[in-house]
Protein backbone atom coordinates (compact mmCIF):
# COMPACT_ATOMS: atom_id res chain seq x y z
CA UNK A 1 0.00 0.00 0.00
CA UNK A 2 1.43 3.38 -1.02
CA UNK A 3 2.11 5.66 1.92
CA UNK A 4 1.06 9.32 1.83
CA UNK A 5 3.88 11.85 2.24
CA UNK A 6 3.04 13.86 5.38
CA UNK A 7 4.90 17.08 4.45
CA UNK A 8 3.93 19.82 2.00
CA UNK A 9 6.39 21.87 -0.06
CA UNK A 10 6.73 25.38 1.37
CA UNK A 11 5.14 24.55 4.73
CA UNK A 12 6.95 25.01 8.06
CA UNK A 13 7.06 22.25 10.69
CA UNK A 14 8.29 21.88 14.26
CA UNK A 15 10.95 19.13 14.18
CA UNK A 16 13.03 17.34 16.82
CA UNK A 17 16.54 16.62 15.52
CA UNK A 18 17.51 13.05 16.38
CA UNK A 19 20.96 12.77 14.79
CA UNK A 20 23.41 14.20 12.25
CA UNK A 21 23.66 12.80 8.73
CA UNK A 22 26.68 11.89 6.65
CA UNK A 23 27.14 15.51 5.55
CA UNK A 24 26.71 17.04 9.00
CA UNK A 25 23.06 17.96 8.44
CA UNK A 26 20.38 17.54 11.10
CA UNK A 27 18.08 14.52 10.72
CA UNK A 28 14.56 14.52 12.15
CA UNK A 29 11.06 13.20 11.38
CA UNK A 30 7.61 14.55 10.65
CA UNK A 31 5.01 11.84 11.39
CA UNK A 32 7.77 9.26 10.90
CA UNK A 33 8.89 10.77 7.57
CA UNK A 34 12.62 11.61 7.40
CA UNK A 35 13.65 15.24 6.94
CA UNK A 36 17.14 16.75 6.56
CA UNK A 37 17.92 20.26 7.82
CA UNK A 38 21.31 21.82 7.13
CA UNK A 39 22.58 23.79 10.15
CA UNK A 40 20.45 21.97 12.76
CA UNK A 41 22.14 19.90 15.46
CA UNK A 42 21.31 16.73 17.36
CA UNK A 43 18.96 17.26 20.35
CA UNK A 44 17.60 20.55 19.01
CA UNK A 45 13.96 21.48 18.38
CA UNK A 46 13.68 23.66 15.28
CA UNK A 47 11.28 25.13 12.78
CA UNK A 48 12.04 23.78 9.30
CA UNK A 49 10.51 24.97 6.03
CA UNK A 50 10.18 22.25 3.37
CA UNK A 51 12.20 23.17 0.27
CA UNK A 52 12.32 19.78 -1.48
CA UNK A 53 10.18 16.64 -1.30
CA UNK A 54 11.31 13.21 -2.47
CA UNK A 55 9.72 9.76 -2.25
CA UNK A 56 11.45 8.79 1.00
CA UNK A 57 12.61 12.07 2.53
CA UNK A 58 12.30 15.85 2.48
CA UNK A 59 14.82 18.70 2.75
CA UNK A 60 14.07 21.72 4.95
CA UNK A 61 15.69 25.10 5.48
CA UNK A 62 16.39 26.06 9.10
CA UNK A 63 13.96 28.85 9.98
CA UNK A 64 14.36 29.06 13.75
CA UNK A 65 15.99 27.18 16.64
CA UNK A 66 13.39 26.64 19.38
CA UNK A 67 15.59 24.60 21.73
CA UNK A 68 19.38 24.83 21.33
CA UNK A 69 21.85 21.95 21.66
CA UNK A 70 24.35 22.31 24.53
CA UNK A 71 27.02 21.46 21.94
CA UNK A 72 26.19 24.43 19.68
CA UNK A 73 28.89 27.11 19.59
CA UNK A 74 29.40 30.32 17.65
CA UNK A 75 31.41 29.56 14.46
CA UNK A 76 34.80 31.26 14.46
CA UNK A 77 34.49 32.10 10.75
CA UNK A 78 32.00 34.83 9.77
CA UNK A 79 31.51 33.11 6.39
CA UNK A 80 30.59 29.72 7.87
CA UNK A 81 26.86 29.77 7.09
CA UNK A 82 27.51 30.74 3.45
CA UNK A 83 30.74 28.89 2.65
CA UNK A 84 30.77 25.21 1.72
CA UNK A 85 34.32 24.56 2.96
CA UNK A 86 33.33 23.55 6.52
CA UNK A 87 30.22 21.82 7.81
CA UNK A 88 30.73 21.60 11.59
CA UNK A 89 32.12 24.89 12.94
CA UNK A 90 28.86 25.41 14.88
CA UNK A 91 29.52 22.19 16.82
CA UNK A 92 32.01 21.97 19.72
CA UNK A 93 35.13 19.98 18.88
CA UNK A 94 34.41 17.23 21.44
CA UNK A 95 30.94 16.87 19.88
CA UNK A 96 32.49 16.75 16.38
CA UNK A 97 34.59 13.77 17.48
CA UNK A 98 31.54 12.08 19.02
CA UNK A 99 29.59 12.64 15.77
CA UNK A 100 32.36 11.09 13.67
CA UNK A 101 32.56 8.08 15.98
CA UNK A 102 28.81 7.49 15.65
CA UNK A 103 29.02 7.99 11.87
CA UNK A 104 31.72 5.33 11.48
CA UNK A 105 29.95 2.96 13.89
CA UNK A 106 26.59 3.35 12.16
CA UNK A 107 27.94 2.79 8.63
CA UNK A 108 30.10 -0.20 9.62
CA UNK A 109 27.16 -1.86 11.36
CA UNK A 110 24.38 -0.83 8.94
CA UNK A 111 26.14 -1.19 5.56
CA UNK A 112 28.84 -3.68 6.53
CA UNK A 113 26.61 -5.71 8.88
CA UNK A 114 29.69 -6.01 11.09
CA UNK A 115 28.55 -6.02 14.72
CA UNK A 116 31.50 -7.41 16.68
CA UNK A 117 34.44 -5.27 15.50
CA UNK A 118 35.89 -2.93 18.11
CA UNK A 119 35.40 0.69 17.04
CA UNK A 120 37.81 2.89 18.97
CA UNK A 121 37.25 6.53 19.98
CA UNK A 122 38.26 9.04 17.29
CA UNK A 123 41.82 10.36 17.59
CA UNK A 124 41.33 14.13 17.57
CA UNK A 125 43.69 16.87 16.41
CA UNK A 126 45.80 18.84 18.87
CA UNK A 127 44.79 22.00 16.97
CA UNK A 128 41.55 21.81 14.94
CA UNK A 129 42.27 25.12 13.14
CA UNK A 130 44.79 26.22 10.47
CA UNK A 131 45.83 22.61 9.78
CA UNK A 132 45.55 22.42 5.98
CA UNK A 133 48.94 22.45 4.25
CA UNK A 134 47.27 22.48 0.83
CA UNK A 135 44.84 25.08 -0.51
CA UNK A 136 43.18 25.07 -3.94
CA UNK A 137 40.66 27.86 -4.44
CA UNK A 138 38.76 28.83 -7.61
CA UNK A 139 39.22 32.34 -8.96
CA UNK A 140 36.13 34.16 -10.26
CA UNK A 141 34.77 37.56 -11.16
CA UNK A 142 31.74 38.42 -9.03
CA UNK A 143 30.13 41.86 -9.48
CA UNK A 144 33.18 43.11 -11.37
CA UNK A 145 35.58 42.10 -8.54
CA UNK A 146 38.11 39.27 -8.42
CA UNK A 147 37.13 36.78 -5.70
CA UNK A 148 39.09 33.76 -4.48
CA UNK A 149 37.75 31.21 -2.01
CA UNK A 150 35.42 28.24 -1.51
CA UNK A 151 32.15 27.75 -3.36
CA UNK A 152 28.96 28.89 -1.66
CA UNK A 153 27.01 25.89 -0.39
CA UNK A 154 25.29 24.08 -3.24
CA UNK A 155 26.36 26.61 -5.90
CA UNK A 156 29.24 27.60 -8.17
CA UNK A 157 29.31 31.11 -6.72
CA UNK A 158 32.64 31.78 -4.99
CA UNK A 159 32.74 33.19 -1.45
CA UNK A 160 35.67 35.62 -1.23
CA UNK A 161 37.98 34.36 1.52
CA UNK A 162 40.27 36.79 3.31
CA UNK A 163 41.03 34.45 6.20
CA UNK A 164 40.13 30.74 6.04
CA UNK A 165 40.30 29.25 9.52
CA UNK A 166 41.29 25.74 8.43
CA UNK A 167 44.02 26.82 5.99
CA UNK A 168 47.65 27.31 6.98
CA UNK A 169 48.24 31.04 7.48
CA UNK A 170 50.75 31.09 4.60
CA UNK A 171 48.02 29.90 2.23
CA UNK A 172 45.78 32.75 3.40
CA UNK A 173 48.60 35.21 2.69
CA UNK A 174 49.01 33.69 -0.79
CA UNK A 175 45.28 34.08 -1.57
CA UNK A 176 45.25 37.73 -0.55
CA UNK A 177 48.45 38.54 -2.44
CA UNK A 178 47.21 36.75 -5.59
CA UNK A 179 43.87 38.60 -5.53
CA UNK A 180 45.62 41.97 -5.24
CA UNK A 181 48.11 41.20 -8.03
CA UNK A 182 45.46 39.84 -10.45
CA UNK A 183 43.52 43.09 -9.95
CA UNK A 184 46.63 45.24 -10.30
CA UNK A 185 47.84 43.57 -13.51
CA UNK A 186 44.28 43.19 -14.86
CA UNK A 187 44.85 39.53 -15.75
CA UNK A 188 41.62 38.02 -17.17
CA UNK A 189 39.88 35.55 -14.86
CA UNK A 190 38.47 32.31 -16.30
CA UNK A 191 34.72 32.15 -16.96
CA UNK A 192 33.46 28.54 -16.96
CA UNK A 193 30.37 29.45 -19.03
CA UNK A 194 32.20 31.15 -21.91
CA UNK A 195 35.46 29.19 -21.44
CA UNK A 196 37.37 32.47 -21.73
CA UNK A 197 39.94 34.07 -19.46
CA UNK A 198 43.25 32.93 -17.99
CA UNK A 199 43.45 32.19 -14.26
CA UNK A 200 41.22 29.34 -13.02
CA UNK A 201 42.60 28.36 -9.59
CA UNK A 202 45.25 29.31 -7.05
CA UNK A 203 46.92 26.44 -5.22
CA UNK A 204 49.20 26.79 -2.24
CA UNK A 205 51.27 24.07 -0.57
CA UNK A 206 53.14 24.61 2.70
CA UNK A 207 56.04 22.36 3.63
CA UNK A 208 58.80 21.99 6.17
CA UNK A 209 59.73 25.17 8.06
CA UNK A 210 56.91 27.08 6.34
CA UNK A 211 58.31 26.83 2.80
CA UNK A 212 55.52 27.91 0.42
CA UNK A 213 54.78 26.69 -3.12
CA UNK A 214 52.33 28.59 -5.33
CA UNK A 215 50.64 26.95 -8.32
CA UNK A 216 48.71 29.19 -10.72
CA UNK A 217 46.24 27.14 -12.74
CA UNK A 218 45.53 28.70 -16.14
CA UNK A 219 43.05 27.89 -18.90
CA UNK A 220 45.65 28.91 -21.50
CA UNK A 221 49.15 27.73 -22.32
CA UNK A 222 50.30 31.32 -22.33
CA UNK A 223 50.35 33.18 -19.02
CA UNK A 224 50.15 36.88 -19.90
CA UNK A 225 52.14 38.99 -17.41
CA UNK A 226 53.27 35.76 -15.75
CA UNK A 227 56.76 37.12 -15.05
CA UNK A 228 55.35 40.27 -13.48
CA UNK A 229 52.89 38.19 -11.47
CA UNK A 230 55.72 35.99 -10.14
CA UNK A 231 57.90 38.99 -9.26
CA UNK A 232 55.15 40.76 -7.33
CA UNK A 233 54.18 37.54 -5.55
CA UNK A 234 57.76 36.97 -4.41
CA UNK A 235 57.96 40.54 -3.11
CA UNK A 236 54.84 40.01 -1.02
CA UNK A 237 55.67 36.52 0.34
CA UNK A 238 59.19 36.05 1.78
CA UNK A 239 58.66 32.31 2.45
CA UNK A 240 57.70 31.63 -1.20
CA UNK A 241 60.31 29.24 -2.61
CA UNK A 242 58.52 27.79 -5.65
CA UNK A 243 56.08 29.08 -8.29
CA UNK A 244 54.52 26.92 -11.00
CA UNK A 245 52.00 27.38 -13.78
CA UNK A 246 49.67 24.43 -14.29
CA UNK A 247 47.81 24.33 -17.61
CA UNK A 248 44.20 23.10 -17.53
CA UNK A 249 42.56 23.81 -20.90
CA UNK A 250 39.64 21.36 -20.63
CA UNK A 251 36.08 22.56 -20.11
CA UNK A 252 35.42 20.57 -16.92
CA UNK A 253 35.66 20.80 -13.11
CA UNK A 254 39.03 19.03 -12.78
CA UNK A 255 41.37 21.43 -11.00
CA UNK A 256 44.80 20.43 -12.34
CA UNK A 257 45.86 19.75 -15.91
CA UNK A 258 48.63 17.40 -17.03
CA UNK A 259 51.28 20.00 -17.88
CA UNK A 260 53.14 22.07 -15.30
CA UNK A 261 55.79 24.74 -15.97
CA UNK A 262 58.13 26.03 -13.27
CA UNK A 263 58.18 29.83 -13.17
CA UNK A 264 60.50 30.34 -10.21
CA UNK A 265 62.55 28.53 -7.58
CA UNK A 266 62.51 24.89 -6.55
CA UNK A 267 60.86 22.00 -8.39
CA UNK A 268 59.54 20.58 -5.12
CA UNK A 269 59.25 21.40 -1.44
CA UNK A 270 59.71 18.97 1.48
CA UNK A 271 57.59 18.00 4.43
CA UNK A 272 58.17 15.52 7.25
CA UNK A 273 55.98 12.77 8.68
CA UNK A 274 57.74 11.28 11.67
CA UNK A 275 61.40 10.82 10.77
CA UNK A 276 60.74 10.69 7.03
CA UNK A 277 61.01 13.55 4.54
CA UNK A 278 58.89 13.65 1.39
CA UNK A 279 59.13 15.57 -1.87
CA UNK A 280 55.97 17.52 -2.65
CA UNK A 281 55.48 18.56 -6.27
CA UNK A 282 52.48 20.52 -7.62
CA UNK A 283 50.60 17.35 -8.61
CA UNK A 284 51.78 14.84 -6.01
CA UNK A 285 49.45 13.47 -3.33
CA UNK A 286 50.34 14.33 0.26
CA UNK A 287 48.02 14.30 3.28
CA UNK A 288 46.72 17.83 3.91
CA UNK A 289 47.06 17.56 7.71
CA UNK A 290 50.70 16.73 8.40
CA UNK A 291 50.40 16.18 12.16
CA UNK A 292 47.35 13.95 11.90
CA UNK A 293 48.93 12.07 8.98
CA UNK A 294 51.60 10.91 11.42
CA UNK A 295 48.85 9.69 13.78
CA UNK A 296 47.17 7.88 10.86
CA UNK A 297 50.37 6.20 9.66
CA UNK A 298 51.44 5.22 13.18
CA UNK A 299 48.05 3.54 13.55
CA UNK A 300 48.50 1.65 10.27
CA UNK A 301 51.99 0.60 11.39
CA UNK A 302 50.68 -0.61 14.74
CA UNK A 303 47.84 -2.57 13.12
CA UNK A 304 50.30 -4.18 10.69
CA UNK A 305 52.00 -5.79 13.72
CA UNK A 306 55.44 -5.87 12.10
CA UNK A 307 58.40 -7.61 13.80
CA UNK A 308 61.00 -7.12 11.06
CA UNK A 309 60.43 -10.45 9.32
CA UNK A 310 57.34 -9.62 7.25
CA UNK A 311 56.78 -8.97 3.57
CA UNK A 312 54.25 -6.17 3.03
CA UNK A 313 52.38 -5.10 -0.11
CA UNK A 314 51.04 -1.55 -0.24
CA UNK A 315 48.45 -1.87 -3.01
CA UNK A 316 47.62 1.83 -3.55
CA UNK A 317 50.98 3.28 -2.60
CA UNK A 318 50.76 6.70 -4.31
CA UNK A 319 54.01 8.55 -3.63
CA UNK A 320 55.08 5.93 -1.10
CA UNK A 321 54.27 7.68 2.17
CA UNK A 322 52.71 4.67 3.93
CA UNK A 323 55.09 2.21 2.19
CA UNK A 324 58.15 3.97 3.57
CA UNK A 325 56.59 4.25 7.02
CA UNK A 326 56.03 0.46 7.02
CA UNK A 327 59.50 -0.23 5.58
CA UNK A 328 61.04 1.04 8.83
CA UNK A 329 59.82 -2.16 10.57
CA UNK A 330 59.26 -4.65 7.72
CA UNK A 331 61.66 -7.03 6.00
CA UNK A 332 60.45 -5.98 2.53
CA UNK A 333 57.75 -3.66 1.19
CA UNK A 334 56.33 -3.69 -2.34
CA UNK A 335 54.46 -0.53 -3.33
CA UNK A 336 52.04 -0.82 -6.26
CA UNK A 337 50.47 2.18 -7.98
CA UNK A 338 48.90 2.67 -11.42
CA UNK A 339 50.10 6.31 -11.78
CA UNK A 340 53.67 6.29 -13.10
CA UNK A 341 54.53 9.83 -11.90
CA UNK A 342 53.56 8.83 -8.34
CA UNK A 343 55.88 5.81 -8.53
CA UNK A 344 58.71 8.08 -9.70
CA UNK A 345 58.09 10.26 -6.61
CA UNK A 346 57.97 7.16 -4.39
CA UNK A 347 61.37 5.96 -5.65
CA UNK A 348 62.80 9.43 -5.12
CA UNK A 349 61.40 9.54 -1.57
CA UNK A 350 62.92 6.11 -0.82
CA UNK A 351 66.35 7.30 -1.99
CA UNK A 352 66.08 10.56 -0.02
CA UNK A 353 65.28 8.63 3.16
CA UNK A 354 67.93 5.96 2.50
CA UNK A 355 65.35 3.17 2.59
CA UNK A 356 66.54 0.15 0.62
CA UNK A 357 63.93 -2.48 1.46
CA UNK A 358 61.08 -0.85 -0.48
CA UNK A 359 60.42 -1.66 -4.14
CA UNK A 360 57.89 0.31 -6.22
CA UNK A 361 56.03 -1.08 -9.22
CA UNK A 362 53.83 0.72 -11.76
CA UNK A 363 50.62 -1.13 -12.57
CA UNK A 364 47.14 -2.23 -11.59
CA UNK A 365 47.07 -4.27 -8.35
CA UNK A 366 44.92 -7.01 -9.90
CA UNK A 367 47.66 -7.64 -12.50
CA UNK A 368 50.78 -6.92 -10.44
CA UNK A 369 49.92 -9.00 -7.36
CA UNK A 370 49.42 -12.34 -9.21
CA UNK A 371 52.75 -11.76 -10.98
CA UNK A 372 54.48 -11.16 -7.64
CA UNK A 373 52.84 -14.31 -6.28
CA UNK A 374 54.12 -16.37 -9.23
CA UNK A 375 57.66 -15.15 -8.56
CA UNK A 376 57.43 -16.46 -4.99
CA UNK A 377 56.40 -13.30 -3.12
CA UNK A 378 54.18 -14.15 -0.14
CA UNK A 379 52.58 -11.15 1.56
CA UNK A 380 52.25 -11.39 5.33
CA UNK A 381 50.44 -8.05 5.39
CA UNK A 382 48.58 -6.16 2.65
CA UNK A 383 47.92 -2.45 3.15
CA UNK A 384 45.56 -0.40 1.01
CA UNK A 385 44.59 3.28 1.00
CA UNK A 386 42.27 3.55 -2.02
CA UNK A 387 40.38 6.61 -3.33
CA UNK A 388 37.08 7.73 -1.83
CA UNK A 389 35.15 5.23 -3.99
CA UNK A 390 36.96 2.38 -2.22
CA UNK A 391 38.27 -0.66 -4.06
CA UNK A 392 36.65 -3.45 -6.11
CA UNK A 393 35.67 -7.03 -5.37
CA UNK A 394 38.24 -8.23 -7.93
CA UNK A 395 41.03 -6.45 -6.03
CA UNK A 396 39.86 -7.88 -2.70
CA UNK A 397 39.66 -11.39 -4.20
CA UNK A 398 43.21 -10.92 -5.48
CA UNK A 399 44.32 -10.05 -1.93
CA UNK A 400 42.57 -13.09 -0.48
CA UNK A 401 44.26 -15.44 -2.96
CA UNK A 402 47.64 -14.27 -1.63
CA UNK A 403 46.47 -15.35 1.87
CA UNK A 404 48.02 -12.56 3.96
CA UNK A 405 47.67 -12.90 7.72
CA UNK A 406 46.44 -9.30 8.01
CA UNK A 407 44.94 -6.62 5.79
CA UNK A 408 45.22 -3.01 6.95
CA UNK A 409 42.62 -0.86 5.20
CA UNK A 410 43.03 2.94 5.36
CA UNK A 411 39.91 4.76 4.19
CA UNK A 412 38.63 8.33 3.81
CA UNK A 413 35.03 7.13 3.31
CA UNK A 414 33.43 4.97 6.02
CA UNK A 415 30.54 4.00 3.71
CA UNK A 416 32.75 2.36 1.06
CA UNK A 417 34.98 0.98 3.82
CA UNK A 418 31.93 -0.75 5.32
CA UNK A 419 30.97 -2.18 1.92
CA UNK A 420 34.48 -3.53 1.28
CA UNK A 421 34.87 -4.97 4.79
CA UNK A 422 31.57 -6.81 4.32
CA UNK A 423 32.92 -8.42 1.14
CA UNK A 424 36.18 -9.37 2.87
CA UNK A 425 34.11 -11.25 5.46
CA UNK A 426 32.84 -13.50 2.63
CA UNK A 427 36.49 -14.22 1.76
CA UNK A 428 37.25 -15.45 5.28
CA UNK A 429 38.77 -12.16 6.50
CA UNK A 430 37.29 -10.79 9.71
CA UNK A 431 37.37 -7.14 10.81
CA UNK A 432 38.89 -6.94 14.31
CA UNK A 433 38.99 -3.22 15.04
CA UNK A 434 38.64 0.19 13.45
CA UNK A 435 40.44 3.35 14.50
CA UNK A 436 38.89 6.61 13.22
CA UNK A 437 41.30 9.57 12.92
CA UNK A 438 40.14 13.17 12.60
CA UNK A 439 42.22 14.38 9.66
CA UNK A 440 39.77 17.15 8.74
CA UNK A 441 38.44 19.05 11.78
CA UNK A 442 35.42 21.35 11.20
CA UNK A 443 34.26 19.15 8.30
CA UNK A 444 32.11 16.01 8.04
CA UNK A 445 35.04 13.93 6.72
CA UNK A 446 36.79 11.25 8.78
CA UNK A 447 39.62 8.80 8.03
CA UNK A 448 39.64 5.28 9.45
CA UNK A 449 42.13 2.45 9.75
CA UNK A 450 40.69 -1.08 9.86
CA UNK A 451 42.55 -4.18 11.02
CA UNK A 452 41.33 -7.28 9.18
CA UNK A 453 42.67 -10.76 9.98
CA UNK A 454 42.42 -14.10 8.22
CA UNK A 455 39.84 -16.18 10.09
Amino acid sequence: MKRDIPVILGKTYEINIESLGAFGEGVGRVDGFTVFIDGALKNEKVLGKVTEVKKNYAVCSLEKILEKSPDRIEPICPLFYECGGCQLQHLSYDAQLAYKYELVKDLIQRIGKIKDAEILPVLGAENPLHYRNKMQFPVKKEGGKVVIGCFKRGTHKVIDSIHCYIENESNNELVNAAREIINKLKIPVYDEDTHRGVIRHIMGRVGEKGALMAVIVTATKEFPKGKEFSKLLRERLPNLVSIHQNIQTYHNNVILGRDTVKLFGKETIYDKIGKLRFHISPRSFFQVNTKQAEVLYETALRFAGLTGNETVIDAYCGTGTISLFLAQKAKKVYGVEIVSSAIADAKKNARENNIRNAEFIVGDAIKVLPKLYKTGVRADVIVLDPPRAGTTEIVLETFARMQPNRIVYVSCNPATLARDLAFLETLNYKTKKIQPVDMFPQTNSVESVALVERA
